[in-house]
């Protein structure tokens, strides 16, 4: 199997990059907001975990939402221990690029997440978004309990039921209780904060989630 082709296909665990045991340092404060971007959180704040391609534009989305305490960029949904970006890229862990959302439920419901979620990236790409390609750049949906699971579902079929109407695929999001999230570099963490011509390959459908 070529890199090109592993790349768009998660590998198995014979062939997924072995890891380290090490977890990357960070800085455990927000570049914006100033709030941690690690547990422990307060008791009244929920996370959430989202995969919608490249997570530089991704996490400002979410970091701009009213209710959004902090937010953070890592890697989920794969087989390799604490990976590196360079590894990342390889195909050869199996992980998505995700964002880490800390919310506060009572100005911001997880519906909410949902909508935006849905509404700024295309989740009918399989692996990839926009010119992105490969499996780290795959929608995903990765709750935190029971109740944003079956919240996660209802929204997938309401969605698709929307982007159906208007001409578009089937969306192809995975939906999963959250794996284990690893941290990704410092210079990762708030990119287009620090960059703010910094690249964002996002780009919704234009289809509203009502």
């Amino acid at each position: 199997m070529n890199l090109s082709s592993k790349k768009l296909t998660l590998p198995t665990v014979e062939q997924a990059l072995p890891g380290r045991q090490i977890a990357m340092s960070i800085n455990n404060q927000h570049f914006v907001t100033g709030q941690p971007i690690a547990p422990p959180i307060a008791e009244h704040l929920q996370q959430a975990s989202f995969g919608l391609g490249c997570f530089w534009g991704a996490e400002r989305k979410f970091w701009q939402h009213s209710g959004v305490v902090s937010t953070a960029v890592g890697y989920c949904g794969g087989i390799t221990p604490n990976p590196t970006y360079e590894e990342v890229c390889t195909g050869l862990t199996g992980h998505n690029e995700v964002v880490l959302v800390i919310f506060d439920p009572a100005i911001c419901a997880y519906r909410d997440l949902l909508a935006l979620f849905w509404t700024v990236h295309n989740p009918t790409q399989g692996m990839g978004q926009g010119n992105d390609r490969g499996t780290q750049y795959r929608s995903g949906i990765y709750t935190h309990s029971d109740q944003q699971f079956l919240e996660a579902q209802a929204s997938k079929i309401h969605y698709q039921q929307a982007l159906t109407k208007a001409g578009f695929a089937l969306i192809t999001t995975e939906i999963m209780a959250a794996p284990v999230f690893y941290y990704a570099e410092a210079y990762h963490q708030q990119y287009l904060a620090k960059n703010p011509n910094g690249y964002c390959g996002l780009g919704g459908l234009g289809v509203a989630m009502v």
